[in-house]
């Protein structure tokens, strides 16, 4: 009888988890780091800030375990989004302008989030927290990797492995330098692609290049 009546209170509470962690998320997106606060969190799910407290013993605990749920989510959509099979069926050049475009769409519709979180993982270097990070990051980009190596005949670098890692790096870093840093960008605005159209094409011909590959209409 015990066990029948703990299994309804342990999944009401995974579902009370599950709310607090997607309400963290919402407000880091629309409030930034500084704005979300405990009291903020909770009233957003519907919780009281003694609920979240209860679950976590600090903002910085409730921030690292989204951090954590984000990047594991996005590498199981990743992987069933984007398999063997899948990359194998069209040529390299197309799927990394698939990559770019998608990249490129998700970080402006999620920049408010993507910028929180980053502020948020700056300063806990050589912590157990950053080294799960990186490991998930690590991760989610080694599968990247192994999806275009299938195509590593198409590569003109001398080493695929190194090189293809590079290029989502430096793509990586470009989408974070021009969408997410905080500095304003009026300065550059002649030297930088005037629109998402020809910073998605300005992108998709620096990776194909940097691999030796030339595209099409070039």
């Amino acid at each position: 009888m015990a066990k029948k009546t703990l299994e309804p209170q342990q999944a009401r509470s995974r579902e009370s988890t599950r709310k607090l962690l997607k309400a963290a998320a919402e407000v880091l997106g629309q409030h930034g780091l500084e704005g979300t606060t405990i009291p903020r969190i909770a009233q957003h799910a519907g919780l009281t800030p003694g609920a979240v407290y209860r679950r976590f013993p600090d903002k910085d605990a409730l921030l690292e375990a989204v951090v954590i749920g984000i990047l594991e989510r996005q590498e199981q959509r990743l992987r069933i989004a984007l398999t063997p099979d899948m990359a194998r069926q069209i040529p390299l050049a197309v799927f990394a302008e698939q990559l770019v475009s998608s990249m490129l769409v998700s970080y402006r519709a999620n920049a408010g989030l993507l910028r929180a979180l980053r502020q948020f993982s700056q300063g806990r270097f050589h912590t157990p927290f950053c080294k799960r990070v990186a490991k998930l990051e690590m991760r989610s980009i080694q599968h990247l990797v192994e999806l275009f190596l299938l195509h590593r005949n198409e590569v003109k670098h001398p080493d695929p492995p190194l090189a293809l890692s590079f290029a989502l790096m430096t793509l990586t870093s470009t989408l974070v330098e021009l969408i997410l840093a905080d500095h304003d960008l009026k300065y550059w605005q002649a030297v930088i692609p005037k629109d998402d159209q020809s910073l998605k094409r300005e992108l998709l011909r620096t990776f194909l290049c940097y691999l030796g590959i030339k595209q099409k209409d070039s």
